[in-house]
């Protein structure tokens, strides 16, 4: 089909590409930009100025609707659809992650990006439309359960504090408000994470313990867990160190990740991963990822009390080392790992 041409059929579109990605993938789908062209559409049918005249009635229906209202209508069209069971899922509902940032983060991402017709994004909007949607998916959730999208604030820090005093302001009044959501803080724009991932960065492959949704067109490739509780038990009792015994399953995991990641290349040779040819996914962005588990667990069995005391976070960063100690090893030009 053509591509949407007005706000409706965006919103329809929207919906049917999510739903058609997602039944490729047995993972979340992220749609970091979704606002961003949400907020182009609504410009086109109602002007660049749209979020200073929301109470502008511009419906001739018996419903009389003001600019504010299309826009809350088109947020319960989006959200309420892809809340629904998939039968491509096995009647789950699709994992839909979004984004939202403040003006730092937004500009380093999309400073340069143009719209199909040549247009830039307008930050003023955006943001209006970011807050807009904050709040009424905050206020949806009184009255439902409405599991998706997991939502994730990127916001850009410097020196220590925060570069846009304006969204850690309104972040601050989200979670004041009961909002649940993420907040992914971090000092490089240039580093990329999904909802659940600590962060590796692309230029320098550092790693920190941050949560947070920040790139576009990544992700993962595979995802392979450590259960780190029964191999440091499993080797405590064999009368084995248990970092030399975790470093071998690291690196065991890390050639099994790029085993996979072979046979990855060799599927879309072939075609037969239409996602990466369509550009939805860029593979070049894709992470290979270590996933771990029972850490606190792991802990709890050599005795070590779970809380912020030395000896604890000396066995977290010990655990934590290994595998980014691995990570960068193993890096290459086509290769990237991060921990989840």
């Amino acid at each position: 089909s053509t591509p949407p041409t007005n706000l409706k059929s965006f919103c329809g579109g929207f919906i049917n590409m999510v739903f058609m990605v997602s039944s490729m993938l047995s993972g979340a789908c992220a749609t970091p930009e979704f606002l961003m062209y949400l907020d182009y559409f609504v410009r086109r049918e109602y002007g660049d100025d749209y979020y200073r005249r929301s109470r502008e009635v511009v419906d001739l229906s018996l419903r009389k609707r003001d600019i504010d209202k299309v826009i809350t209508d088109c947020f319960e069209q989006i959200v309420y659809s892809i809340n629904q069971p998939t039968g491509a899922r096995n009647f789950q509902a699709v994992f839909w992650n979004i984004s939202y940032y403040d003006r730092y983060y937004f500009e380093s991402l999309f400073g340069e990006f143009l719209f199909p017709d040549g247009t830039r994004p307008v930050w003023e909007s955006v943001s209006w439309l970011q807050k807009r949607f904050m709040k009424w998916f905050n206020h949806e959730r009184t009255k439902t359960v409405l599991t998706f999208p997991v939502e994730t604030m990127a916001l850009l820090s410097k020196d220590g504090d925060l570069m846009d005093p304006e969204y850690a302001d309104f972040t601050a009044g989200m979670y004041a408000e009961g909002h649940s959501f993420f907040t992914y803080m971090s000092d490089n724009a240039d580093s990329l994470a999904s909802c659940c991932r600590l962060r590796n960065e692309i230029q320098d492959n550092g790693f920190s313990y941050t949560l947070g949704a920040g790139g576009v067109s990544t992700g993962s490739k595979s995802v392979l867990t450590i259960n780190l509780n029964r191999c440091i038990q499993f080797a405590t009792r064999s009368g084995e160190p248990y970092a030399r015994f975790l470093e071998e399953v690291v690196d065991l995991v890390h050639k099994a990740q790029i085993a996979y990641n072979e046979n990855l290349k060799m599927f879309h040779r072939k075609g037969m991963l239409p996602l990466f040819d369509a550009g939805y996914i860029n593979m070049d962005r894709q992470y290979l990822t270590i996933g771990v588990n029972g850490l606190v667990e792991a802990a709890e069995s050599l005795g070590i009390k779970i809380n912020p005391n030395p000896h604890y976070v000396a066995f977290v960063q010990e655990i934590l080392g290994i595998i980014e100690r691995y990570n960068k090893k193993y890096r290459s030009k086509e290769l990237m790992f991060n921990c989840e």
